[in-house]
């Protein structure tokens, strides 16, 4: 912390911090340093920090891969599906067709 190197500062530049952040003065260099809270950062803690719901990246890269892999198995189990089912059908009208036929009588020549 900021705290081990350098004096709080008194009056006026205890504004230099914005967001609330605290002031520092680093004498040897005779500059102004902030120690930000949590929610802000930048020098002089000026720049809004947003928070990030995922910890870490690798597992939202995962929990996408698995989603989209499902995804592409469940498109390919409605194709094959969808082409038995056409096949089915198609066989069942050929076996009524040929009954049809065979119970009729052909006309002689």
């Amino acid at each position: 912390m900021m705290a081990d190197h350098g004096d709080p500062c008194n009056g006026q530049e205890a504004t230099y911090c914005m967001n609330g952040g605290t002031c520092y003065k680093i004498p040897s260099m005779n500059t102004l340093s902030c120690v930000c809270n949590e929610s802000y950062k930048g020098s002089r803690c000026e720049q809004l920090q947003l928070f990030s719901s995922a910890t870490n990246g690798g597992h939202a890269g995962l929990i996408a891969a698995v989603v989209i892999v499902a995804l592409l198995i469940l498109v390919a189990l409605a194709v094959a599906i969808y082409y038995i089912r056409k096949v089915l059908k198609a066989k069942q009208q050929s076996q009524q067709s040929n009954q049809q036929e065979y119970w009729r009588v052909k006309p002689r020549v």
